[in-house]
Parts: structure tokens; sequence; C-alpha cells
């Protein structure tokens, strides 16, 4: 795993072994980059379940303002921590050693993020349960956009009673990224 693009272009990331993470492979990655980058300059970033920390450190080194990543698994913050100081981003970086409810929780009136980006453990709808949170939460602005990765198969048909708009999704060969938005924001034309 290597940062894509930046400041911190083509340096190699370290990973946990074993399978408590899935790393988001370098492909899916700057195809998920090519998607936001024009945006990404300046912007509040948010990883949640961040594994080692990969995604929050590509939007960093493409030169977002902050990085907040939260991680419950003390071994894989630690290497989160080992990649930020590698890439010379820990200066613009914020760590939470601590599950993502509890986090977000304490975050809330503290920060409001442009994107938030959220990679948890497939198929066990945690996804759903920070959903419902943010569909309530002052961390999320009209133009914050939401992403999930996720297992093709998980559903969300549902963002739409949390008072999301789903933007759009894009389909890999094992997984997805799907982009949603808070619903009702006016369009300029």
């Amino acid at each position: 795993m290597r940062v894509i693009a930046g400041s911190a272009r083509r340096l190699q990331l370290k990973t946990l072994d074993g399978i408590d993470t899935r790393p988001t492979t370098d492909r899916i990655k700057e195809t998920l980059f090519n998607m936001i980058a024009p945006y990404i300059y300046d912007c509040m970033f948010l990883d949640l379940f961040s594994g080692s920390g990969g995604i929050g450190i590509e939007a960093l080194s493409r030169g977002a303002r902050e990085a907040v990543f939260v991680e419950n698994n003390p071994k894989a913050m630690a290497c989160i921590k080992e990649n930020l100081k590698f890439t010379k981003l820990e200066n613009k970086a914020v760590t939470w050693n601590r599950d993502v409810m509890t986090a977000l929780y304490q975050m809330e009136e503290k920060k409001v993020f442009d994107y938030i980006f959220m990679d948890p453990p497939y198929n066990q709808e945690l996804e759903r349960g920070v959903l419902e949170y943010l569909s309530g939460s002052a961390l999320v602005y009209e133009d914050t956009v939401i992403i999930v990765e996720a297992s093709r198969e998980t559903d969300f048909s549902y963002v739409d009673e949390l008072g999301f708009t789903l933007l759009k999704e894009k389909v890999y060969k094992t997984n997805k990224h799907v982009f949603m938005e808070k619903a009702g924001k006016e369009e300029i034309c």
C-alpha cells in the first residue's frame, strides 16, 4: 500500500498483519481519489474505522487541512501513527483510539467535516448505525459528502429515510463506494 499523489507521493505505508484490517487497494484508492480530488484541498476529512490510515493519509497528502482518524484497535492506531510520522503528516492529523460511536459523540459541536469516509467491517451493518447518528449530527453540514466502503451486497435503500440523498455508487469486483449527502440541498444553476 502506498500514497498515490501529493506531498507523500510514492511512500509505502505499513499495514497490520492478519485479517483484522483489510486495507483499500491502491487501485480502488486511486479511483476514489480521482472522483474527489478537486475538492480535497483545504477540506476537513474524517476517516472512520481507519485501519492503517491509508485513506486519511491520502487526503492529507493531497492537501486536506486536517484529517481525523478514528480506530478502536490499539495495534491499528499504532500503525496509523507510524504511517503519519513516516509521511511527515502528523502535524495535520488528529488520532482517536476509541469506538467510532463514542468518538462521534465526543466530537459533536467541536468539528464539522467536508468529507466523512468509513470502511467498517463488512456485512455487520455498522455503517447503518453511524449513518443514523450522522443524520442528526452537527458534524455534517449541507455540503458534507459521506463515503462508505462496503461489500457489494450491502443495501443502502434506507438512506433516504435518514435524510440522505444517494449521489453515486461505484462498484468494484468485491466491494463498492457509496457517496451520499444530506437531502434537500439547494442546487445553484
